[in-house]
């Protein structure tokens, strides 16, 4: 019965050798006695054919779908089975044999293979089920917190989970630990952060290695009990800023937790158009997510700048229709002060929805007046271009419904759009624009390659087969340093390529 609780509430899948070492942990004792653990092959064959083995993966599961589901459902079969589970999980944390681990080990040890499992997710379960017990050992792993294993397993965790790259291994510094109430404050266990408080012995501003406070953990979890506990305190700094500039309610728009943003807005010192080291707001986080009821909490703040640019050029729009958020950007597209044609540095709103192929909000935008269809970014290259590079058929037709869409544009090199979906092996596109009397189909770029050499040089047979399909198309038209598109062919395209130009040389265009 202890096995099926614990495939049927873990986390995650369990190894067989994970569950083993699981089911040896007494409650409340201070040894682990390895001698209590079963083999599996014992467990199996006591589940009355109810557990398996999966033999790729090594991992414990039921035997079928609606085993889990029911086990799942039925609260009277286990007592209180994530409260028995923290209990476990913090049981073997607090074990001897795992306290005497270095605290900065090179990888978990086959030894200790319930270790992994025990530090990333004890949390999770006291979360849902707190008993006295669980409570009791959390408190008292937390009095040795600073030189535990269990603490950098957590946090290489979280460091996976992190979208920012240059914070990698940045927990490495231990001048700023992750401490107790820092851990409890992520996993969002109230009782446990309002005893650490009250114990007086943890700052709530206090802030870790990455600059994280608890309550800007909180926030960023969604954890709205121990954000409103947080919150209640005096000497609480709610603004304060990580060391990447971003601030809880940063954090909260970003995972899109709307209680939590709104319990941060109703406090007087949160700036809710506070940027962070990039020069990104909240709003800007919670339009890139496409967090819609964010995003109009955020509009109804005074102060807050639904155009602002961050330092990478990045505006709310350009964010929300680089990602296709089609209600984010209508939402947007209804203040006066967001010009829906608007670069940044770079590159306009349409131009962002076009490369990524989001098709509603390209009609949105192009219904727009003040949107120029063809407008290029700082390379000259237009939204055609960046849609035919990437392939997005509907898109390339749509823009070229308009006519004041140069199909034949060349940008800074000197590259058309059909030499971008050439180069990039895009059949259908290339075809789309070579429908286009405007469009010069050996068009050379700065460098003298035309769409063909393109083509060649990647060794996209079908586009050099279309292609060849045109007189006008020299496979023999040298580029700025001699080499022709059968050259080019010959050394980079592969044989397939280059046998398509020399059956060019020997039979007539319209019959390739």
């Amino acid at each position: 019965m202890a096995a099926l609780m614990w495939i049927s509430h873990a986390e995650r899948p369990l190894k067989a050798d994970e569950l083993c070492h699981a089911l040896a942990v007494e409650l409340g004792s201070k040894d682990f006695n390895s001698g209590n653990v079963p083999s599996i092959s014992t467990l199996v064959s006591y589940s009355q054919g109810l557990i398996t083995v999966d033999k790729d993966t090594s991992t414990v599961r039921l035997i079928h779908l609606t085993v889990k589901e029911y086990l799942s459902a039925r609260s009277d079969i286990f007592n209180r089975a994530h409260a028995a589970m923290a209990e476990t999980c913090l049981t073997y944390l607090n074990s001897k044999q795992v306290k005497a681990l270095s605290a900065d080990p090179p990888a978990v040890t086959l030894e200790k293979p319930f270790l992994g499992y025990s530090s990333v997710y004890w949390g999770v379960h006291a979360k849902i089920e707190l008993s006295n017990r669980a409570r009791s050992l959390a408190l008292e792993l937390f009095q040795e917190y600073d030189g535990h294993i269990s603490r950098k397993l957590l946090l290489k965790r979280v460091e996976r989970l992190n979208p920012w790259d240059y914070l990698n291994d940045i927990f490495s510094d231990d001048r700023f630990p992750f401490n107790g109430l820092h851990c409890a404050s992520f996993f969002g266990i109230a009782e446990v952060v309002a005893t650490l408080i009250e114990m007086e012995r943890y700052d709530v501003n206090e802030r870790d290695a990455r600059g994280s406070t608890p309550l800007s953990w909180a926030a960023r979890n969604g954890h709205g009990e121990v954000v409103k506990m947080i919150l209640g305190r005096p000497e609480v700094y709610p603004d304060q800023s990580d060391f990447s500039g971003m601030t809880p309610l940063s954090y909260a728009a970003w995972e899109g937790h709307e209680e939590v943003v709104e319990m941060l807005l109703e406090h007087r010192e949160v700036y809710p158009d506070e940027q962070d080291a990039s020069g990104k707001t909240p709003l800007l986080y919670a339009a890139l997510k496409g967090n819609v009821e964010v995003v109009k909490m955020l509009l109804g703040q005074e102060g807050v700048n639904p155009d602002k640019l961050s330092s990478d050029g990045q505006t709310p729009l350009g964010s929300a229709a680089s990602r296709g958020h089609v209600e984010v950007v209508e939402i947007l597209l209804e203040r006066e002060e967001v010009n829906p044609d608007e670069p940044g540095w770079d590159r306009t709103p349409l131009s962002y929805a076009a490369e990524n192929g989001h098709m509603e909000v390209v009609k949105i935008l192009l219904g727009r007046e003040e949107v120029d269809p063809d407008r290029p970014d700082n390379r000259g290259q237009t939204p055609l271009l960046h849609a035919a590079q990437m392939g997005r058929e509907e898109v390339v037709k749509i823009l070229l419904g308009r006519e004041e869409v140069n199909p034949d544009k060349d940008d800074t090199d000197g590259r058309t759009p059909l030499s971008h979906a050439a180069g990039s092996g895009h059949e259908e596109v290339v075809k789309i624009l070579l429908g286009r009397e405007e469009v010069n189909p050996d068009k050379p770029g700065a460098n003298g390659v035309t769409p063909l050499g393109c083509a060649a040089d990647f060794g996209h047979e079908e586009v050099v087969k279309v292609l060849l399909t045109r007189e006008d198309v020299n496979p023999d038209k040298p580029d700025n340093v001699g080499w022709t598109p059968r050259m080019i062919a010959a050394t980079y395209g592969g044989p397939r390529v280059e046998a398509l130009l020399r059956l060019h040389e020997a039979v007539a265009p319209s019959a390739v």
